[in-house]
């Protein structure tokens, strides 16, 4: 009886390779069920350690389903700058929407050095961008009424014009001239794409960014409360608080904005907060 169990103990299994045709022993080995058990686990964790090592240190994780690849990291690396510029940009047409609001009001304009200084720590919050929607829009109706129903308002002449040498914006031709009757006292000038757009006086840009309507915008504010505005570009290469002289590039034309119909310079010029004819101060 012990020696039945002693032999059903060291039962040992045998596996063996042999060639088919010529029933040739190629290789062959022993083993117990003990044995069996020990090389399965063995086995089944040598496995998961491969396949862990294949995922956690080969790029064959990037097609796990969820998994960021080096693409999707970068793509959230640029939004978070695109989101830091954005809150920059708020900011900067916050205090531009202020300064212009005190200029059509009759007010003392912004010094836009210090303000840029005193906001070095960035403050755009969702509050901030709805104020300045608000505050843009009330700007907004104001501008058009006062077009609408002042319009002898339109004829000041700029005082102090001696010594005052205006450079043309571009080189162009008008396509459609200062006409405050028409609700449209300013001017449009039409230029190949990606022609040199530059600063008629000397100043400081007050405003430079972006317009859902009027595309790369670019505003600058002379002395004796002259402001001159650039829209439509395809490109701005001043920023806010940079000092330009007469003649100084400051943009490159383009088609931007949603009520462009083609490449062009739409061009502003105000004195004491009412647009006044480019056409009577500038040889276009």
């Amino acid at each position: 009886m012990g020696k039945q169990n002693k032999g059903k103990k060291d039962v040992r299994y045998r596996l063996a390779l042999i060639v088919d045709s010529t029933h040739e022993q190629v290789w062959q080995t022993t083993f117990t069920k003990g044995n069996m058990l020990f090389i399965s686990i063995g086995s089944i964790v040598l496995f998961i350690l491969i396949i862990f090592s294949i995922i956690a240190f080969t790029p064959v994780r990037s097609i796990i389903p969820g998994y960021p690849d080096a693409q999707t990291k970068r793509m959230a690396v640029q939004n978070a700058m695109k989101i830091d510029s954005l809150e920059r940009e708020i900011t900067v047409w916050d205090i531009y929407s202020k300064n212009l609001l005190a200029v059509l009001s009759g007010g003392v304009p912004v010094d836009f050095d210090s303000l840029l200084t005193a906001n070095a720590a960035p403050e755009a919050t969702l509050k901030d961008s709805m104020a300045y929607a608000q505050s843009d829009s009330i700007l907004r109706n104001e501008v058009s009424q006062q077009e609408k129903f002042n319009v002898a308002g339109t004829d000041k002449k700029i005082r102090n014009i001696e010594g005052k040498m205006f450079y043309p914006p571009i080189k162009g031709v008008i396509t459609e001239k200062y006409s405050p009757a028409a609700g449209h006292p300013f001017i449009d000038i039409a230029a190949s794409e990606g022609s040199t757009v530059y600063s008629v006086l000397e100043g400081t840009v007050i405003g430079a960014g972006w317009n859902d309507e009027t595309g790369y915008t670019i505003q600058i504010q002379h002395p004796d409360d002259i402001i001159s505005v650039y829209k439509h570009n395809g490109r701005l290469l001043k920023s806010v608080g940079d000092k330009v002289k007469a003649g100084t590039p400051i943009a490159l034309t383009g088609n931007t904005g949603s009520i462009s119909t083609g490449p062009h310079l739409h061009f502003e010029l105000w004195y004491a907060g009412e647009a006044v004819n480019p056409e009577t101060y500038i040889n276009f």
